[in-house]
Parts: structure tokens; sequence; C-alpha cells
């Protein structure tokens, strides 16, 4: 097949074929691997350098996007101030301490600091010990044994050429490793276990609800009653006295509230568009097509959008109003939630109940109520168990398919000479520019793996979602699961051992038509095959952690935060509350930063005995992480969701499922050298120190980890809360469909004029009388320090902005916004406080939550006051809703200055102020 190829061309297929198949089962060709190695060091230092001084430049002159929690964190958690000074910011970071982070920036961050610099500490020690005896042993012993036939730097530190007694060597680093790993955990686990019982005895938790609050799930259909949840609380442990509430049915509400809030945003965005310039609006009115379920249309057709979108939004408004009055006649759902007077009692019940089901239900403290995934809580186990299988099936599936490209990745990318191999014209260009190429290397490989896992988390959060998780920190955990099991299998399984598999292949394929095919496997040396791949990949994995240099340095730099502002005001028309949000404190994502930073470990402990230098790599990497990480969560990141350190043992888990990971790698090293069974047979203790290890830590800590109190019964142990009997948990823990705020459209002032002429009459009288009961009442209220008027131009209103106040300081204390500042604890304003953050207004009804009952008082007849229960839904009869809060348009005078924030709301947040309480449950007592 002899004939010459043209500049175009590619081998023959027959070649190509053959090529290729030799390129897979040894991709890794090493003669680039010192070019590419020093390309990689130049770029991602450089790199990073660069991102540290445009930081330190433009930190001065941007607190929204450097430090937005200076900006809008009340006194107690504001981190310290500092000035203009271009290195001014070095100085607060370095002097932070543990226990001023914890109250400032939260357990979860603070845990997340401490697991980074425990990381650090680890990787440095390592580091030591790895450099000191490995280095010294492969090089003396691949010379020794004239093992290698290339002079290459990176392969000459690898073991290939240590045979005989040096084996030893690697047995008793292992239990080096093992045993500093196991103190570093066991050390930390007691400093976390400290941090956790000060978070358990801080005033922010002692004073919240759902500290003494507990959850019941998978409650059979004859208990689903008020009655019926003490009755399990009490075959649990029948301690204390508590106030039970099964949940109501709100059969499609949230999909209406969901579908209300995406017709505000499309409706806030065309105006946005068709307002830009009020004094020239655009010669025709904006058009959109209907949606497919609206009532009001038989079929989707193109119409006015703004007349069309007002009018929709109305009609949502009602509906939600209808179906919040009607909650009432909907059946119970299979979960509810029961109070108790103190912490203690609470947690001693759930202690008990963690290894029983009363009536086949499972007892749980509850998360904060902002934590809760609603839609989840009342699936059975079998849906559960079933949203979890498709779950783990789709996260199988893409880890199928991700294994292709991979391992093109592996064979290409990773090796430019492979490609060269198949493509001659582009061996030319290889040859003529080397260094060039070098640099390519070093770079693009480990750059194309690092965007697609950048990609990853966003997957596997929408995956998650419908695997029946009770809460967004829980779904948070399984991800980070999830993605660290994708990274092992993708990159230490199938990147680093892809050519050994297909070595597996060869053998078999050369073996046909012969009857021993096992033969011909074995003989093909399956485990010097394996050390091989794992030598002639350790090049790429050291420069794929120096490019983490490059993207600790790029996170400290907010430079895509800072562009997508920019776009965004430049390009495009952001509405109001778009504009509110990009202002707004991002939130950190715990599971990606944790899955990079267990992968970087795991990959530093499996290929230390292969090549040494990763241990220094990822030890430099964790020490700029530290320094970067620790301004980031000071002044920039809030936590979307506090776990209170709920991580901890799911990075223990993985930490330790590493370092088994590297024994098993180091055994098949020290079998592939077969210089004495007792080597391998003393590998063996690793696995049951590492398991006693675990087994310890779980007995001895993670209770504590989880429980206040574990044994004591009585209040005489612990404090009493010393809150209003009545907690109001139907409210506090209602699916918050019942009582939400809606969204109200918020438009920029220089179109107010317009929008009564823009605006089309769209008045009904029904939608006049359900606005009346409305959960928002109009929402005709001022905001804070803003000159802003409310206005309505039939039935349809708007909230005017001008554009000063277009920052989320000044909505931070919207319940519309409070997701976008971490759930409002940044700002003072917890999430389910025990007593009722709103206070009475002269605006308000009087609240009868203070009334007590009598002893003798028959609930029945006296739903006025506590002890009263309706057990037909959350609301209280219509005799007691509260009348509308606010005043009219025509009433508000601008002479009369603005109302703060916390004052408008204060008119219309106590939306529940009067709904009766719920039934006090005392243990002993029967229930009817």
């Amino acid at each position: 097949m002899s004939r010459s190829l043209s500049s175009m061309d590619v081998l023959p297929r027959e070649d190509e074929t053959d090529q290729f198949l030799k390129l897979i089962q040894s991709p890794f060709n090493t003669s680039l691997s010192e070019k590419a190695f020093w390309s990689s060091f130049g770029y991602s230092f450089g790199a990073a350098l660069l991102f540290a001084l445009i930081f330190c430049l433009l930190r001065p002159y941007n607190g929204t996007v450097y430090a937005p929690r200076l900006k809008h964190a009340d006194e107690k958690h504001a981190p310290p101030p500092v000035d203009k000074g271009v290195f001014s910011w070095v100085a607060p970071v370095v002097k932070a301490r543990e226990q001023v982070l914890a109250e400032k920036i939260g357990l979860d961050a603070t845990l997340f600091l401490r697991f980074t610099k425990m990381s650090r500490n680890l990787m440095i020690v390592l580091s030591v010990i790895g450099l000191g005896i490995y280095i010294p042993l492969n090089v003396v012993e691949n010379k020794r044994n004239n093992a290698l036939d290339y002079t290459n730097v990176f392969i000459s530190l690898t073991p290939l050429g240590v045979w005989g007694a040096a084996c030893w060597a690697h047995v008793i680093v292992s239990y080096t490793f093992d045993i500093i790993i196991c103190l570093f955990i066991w050390w930390n686990y007691r400093a976390v276990t400290r941090l956790r019982r000060q978070y358990l005895d801080s005033p922010e938790y002692q004073d919240s609800l759902h500290s003494r609050t507990l959850m019941v799930t998978d409650i059979p259909v004859k208990s689903r009653t008020d009655a019926g949840v003490s009755q399990i609380l009490g075959e649990a442990d029948n301690v204390g006295d508590h106030s039970g509430i099964v949940a109501r049915n709100v059969r499609g509400l949230p999909e209406l509230i969901e579908e209300h809030d995406e017709a505000i945003r499309e409706l806030e965005s065309i105006l946005a568009k068709y307002l830009k310039n009020p004094d020239k609006l655009p010669a025709k009115r904006p058009r959109c097509k209907t949606q497919k379920g609206d009532p009001c249309y038989s079929k989707v057709t193109k119409v006015d959008a703004i007349d069309y979108l007002t009018s929709r939004i109305e009609q949502l408004k009602a509906d939600i109003i209808e179906k919040r009055k009607s909650v009432d006649q909907q059946k119970t759902l299979s979960y509810g939630f029961a109070s108790y007077q103190s912490i203690e009692e609470a947690h001693n019940v759930a202690f008990a109940a963690k290894h029983k089901h009363p009536q086949g239900s499972t007892v749980k403290l509850a998360p904060k109520p902002s934590d809760l995934i609603w839609e989840n809580l009342p699936l059975d186990r079998h849906r559960r168990r079933w949203g979890s299988f498709m779950n783990n099936f789709w996260v199988l599936v893409l880890t199928v398919v991700w294994t292709v490209p991979n391992a093109l990745i592996a064979v290409f990318l990773s090796n430019l000479s492979n490609l060269g191999s198949v493509w001659p014209t582009f061996q030319e260009q290889l040859e003529k520019n080397p260094r060039f190429w070098a640099a390519i290397q070093g770079i693009l490989a480990p750059l194309v793996t690092t965007l697609f896992y950048l990609v990853l988390p966003v997957i596997f959060r929408r995956l998650s979602a419908y695997a029946g998780d009770y809460s967004r920190t829980a779904r948070e955990r399984h991800v980070t699961q999830k993605l660290y099991g994708f990274f092992i299998f993708n990159n230490l399984i199938v990147f680093s051992l892809f050519s050994t598999a297909w070595k597996y292949v060869a053998a078999v394929k050369e073996a046909e038509g012969n009857s021993d095919v096992w033969s011909a496997i074995v003989n093909s040396h399956p485990f010097s095959n394996l050390l091989t791949a794992f030598c002639d990949v350790s090049p790429f994995w050291l420069n794929y952690l120096l490019q983490r240099n490059f993207g600790a340095a790029l996170d400290l730099s907010q430079l895509i935060k800072l562009a997508k502002g920019y776009i965004s005001r430049k390009l495009f028309n952001p509405t109001p509350r778009q504009r509110i949000e990009l202002s707004a404190p991002p939130p950190f994502d715990y599971a990606a930063y944790y899955n990079n930073f267990l992968f970087y470990t795991t990959i530093a402990l499996v290929f230390a005995p292969f090549q040494p230098l990763v241990l220094p790599v990822t030890a430099f990497y964790f020490a700029l992480d530290t320094f970067t990480k620790s301004y980031l969560l000071l002044y920039v990141f809030v936590t979307k969701h506090e776990s209170a350190g709920a991580f901890w043992r799911v990075l223990v888990n993985r930490l330790l499922f590493a370092t088994v990971l590297a024994n098993v790698v180091t055994t098949i090293f020290i079998i592939d050298r077969r210089e004495s069974i007792t080597q391998v047979i003393l590998m063996i203790p690793l696995l049951v120190i590492i398991a006693g290890f675990k087994l310890y830590c779980r007995r001895t800590f993670d209770d504590n980890l989880e429980f206040y109190s574990k044994g004591l019964h009585g209040a005489e142990h612990g404090r009493l809360s010393m809150k209003p009997k009545n907690d109001r948990i139907a409210v506090r823990f209602g699916n918050p469909a019942l009582y939400k705020k809606l969204m109200v459209p918020l438009v920029h002032e220089k179109a107010n004029h317009l929008l009564k002429e823009i605006i089309r009459d769209q008045s009904d009288a029904d939608f006049g009388e359900a606005n009346h009961y409305g959960d928002t009442y109009r929402m005709q209220r001022l905001s804070t320090n803003r000159s802003s008027l409310v206005g309505t131009t039939g039935d349809a209103t708007f909230e005017v902005v001008n554009e000063s106040q277009m920052n989320f300081e000044h909505f931070r204390d919207r319940e519309e916004f409070r997701e976008f500042g971490g759930d409002g604890e940044l700002y003072s304003i917890p999430s389910d406080p025990t007593r009722s953050s709103t206070p009475t207004s002269s605006r308000q009804t009087r609240s009868n939550s203070n009334i007590s009952l009598p002893h003798n008082a028959d609930p029945a007849n006296h739903s006025e006051y506590e002890g009263a229960t309706y057990p037909t839904g959350y609301h209280p009869p219509s005799t007691f809703r509260p009348a509308p809060l606010t005043r009219e348009y025509s009433e508000i005078s601008i002479e009369q200055g603005p109302i703060t924030s916390r004052e408008a709301d204060q008119s219309d947040v106590n939306l529940l102020g009067d709904v009766a309480p719920l039934g006090k449950t005392t243990s002993g007592h029967s229930y009817t």
C-alpha cells in the first residue's frame, strides 16, 4: 500500500486502524512530557500571578464584586474593614481566627477552611516524607538496575527500576502515610466536634424553632392527624410536651406560584426592553405566545405581550388566593412536625428514635424550613427508592458515555505525538515547532478536562433533584459523593488505566483460535502493565495539578462575575430585579469545591509512589487556596443553606477511601515486583486499620456531632424555651406556598409616567374582590431609603425603583431576595426564629397568639385560645383573617418621606398572625 500522501491525507484505513490500536495501548509517550511540564508550570504560575495582581488593583474600587459581605452584613457578621491599599486585604485574612470565623461566616464556611488547612498541612508532611524517601530510592535504583533506555527526568523519578529489598520502603511508607492521615483526621475530628458544640450552644441555634422541632415522615394513613403525629413520637420516647402538626395537601399551589413568578419575570424583561428609551418607544408593542395551559385560550396564539402577561399575572394571583382558601378541604399527607419546649427534649427523642421506626415512620431532627425540599416530603419509600435508583442510573449512564471522549483525550490531547502518528500533516508541524506544541500539550488536555468538570456539578445537581432528598443540604452532600465517584472512575480507572485495558483486548485478539485465552491474558503481564500505565500518565497529572493554581487565582480575581455584570449591563437590557440579584453576595458551591479538593488529594496519595512531585505540587495548591478562599469566604461568598458542619463525615469517608485506594495501588506494585510474599501479607492489615479507625470515629464522635443531648430526660437537665408556648408550628413549618408573599413587577423609575399609558385597563370584578384577600394585599408599600412608589393601573400593581436603589442593599430584607443573601442569616434575619420578628403594628389587627387556654377548656369550643386545633387545614376560619394592611396608592404622600423596608414588611409579613394555634399535646394525655 505505497502511495504518496497529500498534505491533507491521513494514513490509509488499514494502517490507521492498526496505528490507533497501538496508540490506545500505549498513549502516554513521554517525549514531550518534560517540555510540557515547564510550559504548564510557566503558564499556570504566570496566569496565577497576573490574576492575583488584577485582583489587588481592582478590589479597592469595586466593593460590590470584591466585598459584598462587608457592604451588606450587619455588625455581628461583618468582616474586618479593609482600606483601599493594594495589599491591605492580606492582614485581615492572616489574622482571622477560627472562633471569629465561625461567628462571622458560619460553621459550614469555617469547616471548609479547616478542611483546606488540614489538606495543606497533610500534604506538606507527606511531601517531606515522600520526597525524602521515594526520590532518592527511585533515582538510585533506576540507575543501578539500568531500567530505563531514556533519560527523561520525570520517568527517572518513577519506580520502574525498583526491585528486590528496596520494595520494603513502599511498605514502610504506606504504614507511615496511613498513620499520619489517621492522626490528622482524629485531631480535626475533635476540633470539628468542639465547633459543632459551640454552634449548638450559640444564641442563633438556641433561639431557633428548628432546633427543638422533629420531622416525622412515612406516617401511615391511620395516623395522619395532628394527634397521630404525637402518638408516633410518644412511641419513640414518651418525653416532654410538644405540639404536633400533620401536613396538608397543597395540591397545585406551588406550581401556580412558580408560574406566577415566571410570568412576573417575563413581564419585567419585556418592559425593560420596551421602555429602554421612554422618550422614544418602539413603533410596535411587543408580542408573545400564550401559554399552553392558559384556560382563557383554546390554542396557543400570538397576542400583545404586556396586556397578556398583566392579565395572566392577575388571573394567577386570583387562582393562588382561591387555592390557599381551599387548602382546608384537602387531605393530609404522610409527613408532619412536632415542636418541643426545650432542645434537650427534642434531641433526646430524636436520638431514641434513631434506631426505631414507630408505626413504620421515620423521626429525625427537622432542618430549617428554608432548607426543606417541600415537594419531596410527601414521597413514600417506594417513590424515593425509585428516584434514587433512576438518579444513580443516569449518573452511571453519564459516567459510561464520558468514557469515550475521556479515552480520546488520554490518547491524543495528552500526547500530541499520537495525533501526529495518524495525521502526517500535523506530524510535520509537530517537528517544525516542538516547543510550541509542547506548550499546547501541557495546557490543552488539562484545560479541556477542567472545563468539562465545571459543568458536571450543575448536571449532577439537576439529576439529584429527583432523587427524593428531603433537604437542599442533603442533596448537596449527595452531589459531592456522586461527583467524587465520577471523577475517580473516569480519571483514575478509565483515563489512567485505559492503555492497560486495551492491552488485554489485544491479547485476547491475538489468542483468537487458541483454546487458552486465559494464558494469553496472564502472559500479557497485567500488573506490569498497570504499573507502567501509572508511571506513564503521572506527568499529565503533574501538569493538571499545576493548573489548579491558575484556577485558585481566577477565583480570587472574580473576573467571571465582573465580565458577566459588565456584559449584562452593556449588551443586554437587565431588569431591575436582575440588577439587584447581580449585586447580591454569590453563594458558595461547596459540592464542587469539596469534590475538587478530595480529587486532588486522591491523585496525590495514589500517584505519590509513582511520581513523588505530585505531593509538593498539591501542597502548594492547598497553601494558595487556603489563602484565597479565606478572603473569598470572609468578604465575597455566603452559605446559601447552612448545614452546620454536616459535610464533615462525607469528607472523612472519601479521604479514608483515597487512603485505601492508594494502599491497593501500592500492593499491586509490590505484587508485580514479586520479591516477597511477606510484603504483600503486611499490606493487608492496613485495610483493617483504616476500617477500625472509621468505626472508632463513628462511635466516638458522630452522635455528638448530630445531637445536643442523647439521654437526659426532663426539663431540669436543660434550659426550657423561654418563648411563648404557642410556636405556631403550622405557620413556620407549613409549606411556603401557603403564605409566601407574591412577587410584584419591578419597573425603572424613568418609565413611571408611561405605566398608565402602556398598561391597558384589565380590570375585572372578580380580580378586585380576590385581591382584597391576597397574600400581598396588592403589595402597595415603600422600600428602604428610596422614594420609590408602588403604582396601580387597573388591577395591575407595579413597584417603581430608581437607579440608585437597584442594589441588593435596599432589598435584602425582602423575602423574595433572601435566598440571594444566605437566607437572611447574614443580616440577623433568622429563617425560623422562635418568636416572630414582626412587632405589633398599628396597622395590624391584634394577634391572639399569646392568649392562654384554661386547663379545663374544651379546645373545640375555644378556637381563639392556645390549645385550639383545626384538623381541616392550616388556615383559621375566615373570621380570623386579618384585614388589608396597606392604604391605597392615593393615600401615600411623598412628603411623608420614605418608610424603611423593615417597617414596610411589618405591615404585611405577619399575614398569618391571627392563625389559631395548634393543640398542645402533653405526654401521658389521651388523644381524640
